[in-house]
């Protein structure tokens, strides 16, 4: 069986592995020149850093075993982790529940409501009951107004923007589920977040994941982006691509996977009966908006730093050097300033120099010492479709993988759900529809 696939992000990648695998060809077409997606890297002091910041948890078991199954598993790192929250001017280690014990912003039975109803959460895992409610109604009813008011509310309102009281509340499980996951169970559910890198990248992780395929007897395109998918007689036969002439090619095949984002699958086959282009169209997304800056001195001490104070125009800071050493980049330390933005935001059509000269002033409330010449040099990306917005009840409107049009099937970060999309994530819903893919031609 011969099955073509658009996209070499991680659902892409995996899935045309898996189908190599089975003694399947699959051939993977790739708009950008380079793979991984949202994971992909480039150049920074003589070491490759993700364009996106990425980690592992230590329940992301399908990407870890793949990374075992490539035999990188030797470069895998597991790292404690620091993790923060910056609110009225003062950043508080946001850990262990010494710390939370220590978060002074909050009341001291808020202290205790917080903790508890994050246990209970983690603890709860029929999922689908909390589908009827939204994040923000659910925490304002279980965690209380002061909670909501200083910790969740203004972290929904940065990540989720004015779509943040649509968000559902599986979601927000998802969260808490793969943070706890990482500190282990029991009384070592009380410890130390720790995360996982791959310390030679994720690119490295794709790069060796091509070679399988190539040797599988697949291949990767790069610099191809696909125009349309041929639909004849109610099948997906084939795919019509530009070479690198710029010349249009339609090449055959059994089966076609797409991982595009849910609205711009449509554009690709508009042959698709209405009603699941309805439920394509439900799903609105936010783009990731990353200016990463390479800096003489740490910023902080912290990892993972949430911004709970909306007066400052951007959701997180990452310090990736605060999590692997600086030596990676040529002693150079790494910080990403971290935004999801609708595409109306003014943020979002700035220039990227004038995003930066906007964020400076605030990266001053975090550290006062902070001067503008720490920057030695400075980037700017940004990823369209990076977070959808997954409401309330959504399982009822989730699409199929098996879309109406036979041969035809769709793996996007819409159908991990109730989890967040994730690297993780999309590797196992790769293999999954993979598997899809080959019961239905057995």
């Amino acid at each position: 069986m011969r099955v073509g696939i658009i996209g070499a992000g991680a659902a892409g990648m995996a899935a045309a592995f898996a189908l190599g695998k089975a003694g399947h060809q699959a051939t993977v077409y790739e708009g950008a020149s380079f793979l991984g997606g949202q994971a992909s890297t480039f150049d920074v002091g003589g070491g490759r850093l993700e364009r996106g910041y990425h980690h592992l948890f230590t329940s992301d078991t399908d990407i870890v075993d793949l990374i075992h199954e490539l035999g990188l598993g030797p470069k895998m790192a597991w790292i404690e982790s620091t993790v923060g929250i910056f609110y009225d001017g003062k950043i508080y280690n946001f850990v262990t529940p010494a710390d939370l014990l220590r978060f002074t912003p909050l009341s001291l039975i808020d202290r205790f409501r917080l903790g508890l109803v994050t246990l209970y959460i983690r603890r709860y895992k029929d999922w689908r009951k909390l589908e009827p409610f939204v994040a923000s109604e659910w925490i304002r009813k279980y965690a209380g107004k002061g909670v909501y008011d200083v910790v969740w509310g203004p972290l929904l309102r940065g990540k989720f923007g004015a779509h943040y009281d649509k968000v559902g509340m599986p979601w927000f499980w998802g969260k808490i589920q793969t943070r706890f996951a990482s500190r282990g169970k029991g009384l070592k559910g009380m410890q130390r977040e720790r995360l996982g890198y791959p310390m030679g990248s994720f690119a490295e992780v794709f790069e060796v994941l091509e070679q399988r395929i190539n040797e599988l007897g697949g291949e990767v395109h790069l610099s191809t982006p696909v125009r349309s998918i041929v639909v004849e007689d109610g099948r997906a036969t084939g795919l019509e691509v530009l070479d690198s002439g710029g010349n249009s090619v339609t090449h055959s095949f059994d089966a076609v996977l797409s991982t595009t984002p849910s609205y711009v699958f449509p554009r690709l086959v508009p042959s698709l009966p209405q009603d699941y282009v309805d439920k394509l169209q439900r799903v609105d997304y936010l783009a990731a908006v990353l200016v990463i800056l390479v800096l003489k001195e740490p910023l902080s001490k912290i990892y993972w730093l949430n911004i709970a104070d909306r007066s400052i125009p951007f959701v997180g800071l990452i310090e990736q050097t605060n999590f692997v050493d600086p030596s990676m980049y040529g002693g150079k330390h790494i910080l990403y300033i971290s935004n999801y933005l609708d595409e109306s935001s003014p943020l979002f059509n700035m220039k990227d120099s004038d995003l930066l000269e906007e964020y400076i002033p605030h990266l001053k409330k975090i550290n006062p010492r902070f001067d503008r010449s720490w920057i030695e040099e400075w980037h700017y990306h940004k990823v369209a479709a990076a977070q959808p917005i997954i409401g309330a009840n959504y399982s009822a409107q989730l699409p199929d993988h098996r879309t109406p049009i036979k041969s035809l099937y769709l793996a996007n970060t819409t159908q991990v759900y109730p989890e967040d999309r994730g690297t993780n994530y999309s590797v196992r819903m790769g293999k999954h529809v993979a598997d899809l893919i080959m019961q239905d031609f057995v």
